[in-house]
This record gives C-alpha cells, sequence and structure tokens, in this order.
C-alpha cells in the first residue's frame, strides 16, 4: 500500500492509498473553493447522560446529485470533484459538511473504488484488503489527536438507510467521547468480569455461539453469527476468533483472511431476499476500543473489548422494511419480526456455490 497525503483547495485532508508504490498523486484541487465554515457543537443530554451533535450548517450538502455531479468520482477535465486526481484506488478526505469537526471531532469519507455503479460487495479481496488498511491507517491517525476518544469507521448503504450520495463510500467518525453503545458493552464487561472471577464476556458469547444454531459463516480466523438478541430482521456480527481492541491489534493472518468472509457476507445479504430484488440497504459499522480513559468503567482495560463488525438491514422481508417506531423510537426497545435462528438459516441458505 502505497499513501499520498494532500491537500484539497479549502485546506481539508484527502489522502490517496493505491494498490501500487510507483503511483504518482500530485493533481491539485482546481475549484475556487471558500475555506471550510462549520458549526458543529457537542451538547451533553443531562438527563439521559449521552451527547448530540449540532451541526446546523449540514442542511445544504449535497443531495442526490445525479452521475455525471458525483463528487465523488475521478475529476474528468472540466467536471471537478471532491477528488482531483482523473483515478484512484482507495481515497479518504475530511468531510465537507461534518457532524464533528475541531474540538468536537472529525468526520472523513471513504471512497471504495472509483467505479461509481459498483459496490463494496463487487471489490476484488486485492481492493478489499486495501480499504481495511485505509481504515486501519485512519484509525491510527484520528485516535493520535488530542480531542479524539473514540474512532468508528462504518457504511452506510442504500436510499433506505438515509445515503444522499450514490457512490460506494463510508466514513469514518473521530468522536471526543465515548459512544453510548460502546458504553453499554463496556457496562456489561465490567459486570461479568466481576461476577465471574475476571472471565471475559466477549470470549463467552463467542464460546456459546460458536457451538450454536446461529452462526452464518466460519473460518480459521473469522467467525460471523446471528446474535442471540438480534435487533434488527437480518443482523450479522463479524469477529476476529481472536480477541484484540482495535484495527491496529488485528494481525496478518487475520487481515489476509478478511477480505474473502466480509465479501461472502455482503453478497449473501444481497441474495437474503431473492432473486430480481433490488440491493439490500444495509449499515456496516466497526466497534473498536475507546482511545480515551476507561476510569468509569470499573476494573476494565482496553483489551478486555473485542474489535467487531455489526452488519444489518433495515429491510424485514420483499418490499418491507423495518421502521423504528414507538417502542424502539420512544423507549429504546426493539421488536424484531424474524427469529434469529431463522435469519441464521436463511443467510447459510444463499451461500455462494
Amino acid at each position: 500500500m502505497k499513501k499520498t497525503s494532500t491537500q484539497l483547495a479549502d485546506g481539508r485532508e484527502l489522502v490517496y492509498y493505491d494498490l501500487r508504490d510507483d503511483t504518482v498523486r500530485d493533481a491539485v484541487d482546481q475549484r475556487p473553493l471558500d475555506r471550510t465554515v462549520t458549526t458543529s457543537e457537542v451538547r451533553r443530554d443531562e438527563l439521559l447522560g449521552d451527547s448530540v451533535a449540532i451541526a446546523s450548517h449540514r442542511q445544504g450538502r449535497t443531495y442526490h446529485p445525479p452521475a455525471d455531479e458525483c463528487p465523488l468520482c475521478p475529476s474528468d477535465g472540466e467536471r471537478l470533484s471532491e477528488i482531483p486526481d482523473s483515478s484512484y484506488d482507495v481515497v479518504v478526505f475530511q468531510n465537507r459538511f461534518p457532524s464533528l469537526a475541531g474540538d468536537s471531532g472529525r468526520c472523513e469519507v471513504v471512497c471504495f473504488t472509483s467505479d461509481h455503479n459498483a459496490a463494496f460487495a463487487d471489490l476484488t479481496e486485492e481492493q478489499a484488503r486495501l480499504v481495511l488498511d485505509a481504515w486501519t491507517d485512519r484509525t491510527s491517525e484520528l485516535s493520535s489527536l488530542p480531542s479524539v476518544q473514540q474512532v468508528f469507521c462504518f457504511e452506510n448503504r442504500g436510499a433506505e438507510i438515509g445515503v444522499t450520495l450514490g457512490h460506494p463510500h463510508g466514513q469514518i467518525y473521530a468522536y471526543p467521547f465515548t459512544t453510548p453503545r460502546t458504553a453499554l458493552m463496556l457496562r456489561s464487561v465490567a459486570a461479568h468480569k466481576d461476577a465471574t472471577g475476571g472471565e471475559n464476556l466477549f470470549d463467552a458469547v463467542l464460546e456459546r455461539e460458536l457451538e450454536g444454531e446461529r452462526v452464518v459463516l466460519e473460518s480459521e480466523h473469522w467467525l460471523a453469527f446471528v446474535p442471540y438478541a438480534a435487533h434488527w430482521p437480518y443482523e450479522v456480527h463479524l469477529y476476529p476468533k481472536h480477541r484484540v481492541p482495535d484495527l491496529l491489534a488485528l494481525d496478518e493472518e487475520a487481515r489476509s483472511e478478511f477480505p474473502k468472509v466480509y465479501l461472502e457476507l455482503l453478497r449473501r445479504f444481497d441474495r437474503i431476499f431473492g432473486e430480481g430484488e433490488p440491493p439490500t440497504p444495509y449499515i456496516a459499522a466497526w466497534h473498536q476500543a475507546p482511545f480515551g480513559q476507561l476510569e468509569d468503567f470499573e476494573g476494565v482495560v482496553r483489551d478486555d473489548f473485542a474489535l467487531h463488525l455489526e452488519l444489518f438491514t433495515i429491510r424485514r422481508t420483499s418490499g418491507k422494511l423495518k421502521f423504528l417506531a414507538g417502542s424502539e423510537s420512544g423507549m429504546n426497545v426493539f421488536i424484531n419480526d424474524v427469529p434469529p435462528e431463522r435469519a441464521a438459516e436463511r443467510l447459510r441458505e444463499v451461500a455462494s456455490s
């Protein structure tokens, strides 16, 4: 992997990640852009104990542009985009309309391929490995910023999810706090560790799922399963079998095997609802241990956390979506219409030949 860092016309950082070491990236952003001005602010909810990002400047962000005006495609002649070069393998740049900025963190866009009509599932294993390496490098870079406590790499795919740009891409949020979902996990890990005299909860869950009926696929270094209490109609958790706290700690064997396993999972997701169905909308989310202090979680250290990816869709059956209505949105109590065991069975049924 070759990494080339440059700047866009408004001062935002852009980084090319290339498969070839001899690739030259010297294209200059020719757009007449003013310096980016953001109004991002993090406010804490005193009753719930969580935080909300207030970012009014995002109201003006790009919204469903036609393909020939896509800002994530390479620049082509007089059509100038966020990527100055005429091609790329993987590219990462600071979001022009960030939810988090300055002391409130940082947001980046990750473009998986220059092919506007592709999807992550269409990548080769070599391309998918390059994305993994980019995620890892960005985790390392962002975690070193003084305001950042947690790095979250994720992909939103599909208009039903709320995606406003059709080009295959994901995002990275660098939060100035430990996110509520991670905090819940850490509290559970702390309670289990205390109750069992030191047993790790993630290890216990993985051991249980290895022997159960919810395994979707298993390789030498990775395990994918539908969790016992899945929140979403089709939800898969992907864990390295050897517990590590973040992407930085993955060993080479797990890194090398990841592309094959992950691409197979994504391709199965697209086959859940049968032939002729539109691509399955999904969220793919990496969960990593916070880089900040863990004093709020008594007895827990970073290595107690287990890196994993959660992949889920809001489509519950052909042509029907799972909406977060009263119980989910009002009280955060999910109701799942698809039994996890049946979801796992279906994901095994659609394995590629």
